[in-house]
């Protein structure tokens, strides 16, 4: 799975996941300070399925329609150290096969997913 991580995922996240075999690149080194519009075209365009803590995305995609399509993964997660909160994001990934095409929001052992009209 191709992710895309937010510039408000922490660097240290990124880089162990990346550490665990994901090939996941981060927007606070790609291109720091770009918009979210901006985000989810870069989403697109690299194929990455974007993981974000920023609610913002929801009214992005449900309200303006702007495209994601490969899908975003919202989380909502209780504060914790980097390598914890990496440990539950792959957790969650692992947990399922059907991100693409979906908004999902991951809000502590529960997760909602809906598809995306691409």
């Amino acid at each position: 799975m191709r992710l895309l991580a937010d510039e408000n995922v922490p660097r240290l996240v990124v880089e162990f996941m990346c550490s665990c075999g994901y090939d996941a690149i981060w927007v606070g080194k790609e291109a720091p300070g770009i918009s979210d519009r901006e985000v989810l075209s870069l989403a697109t365009a690299e194929k990455r399925t974007l993981i974000t803590f920023d609610t913002d995305f929801g009214e992005l995609v449900f309200r303006l329609g702007v495209g994601a399509p490969f899908g975003v993964i919202l989380f909502r997660l209780p504060s914790d150290s980097p390598s914890g909160i990496a440990r539950t994001m792959i957790e969650v990934l692992e947990g399922r096969t059907d991100w693409i095409g979906r908004f999902s929001v991951v809000d502590g052992n529960r997760i909602r997913t809906r598809p995306l009209s691409i």
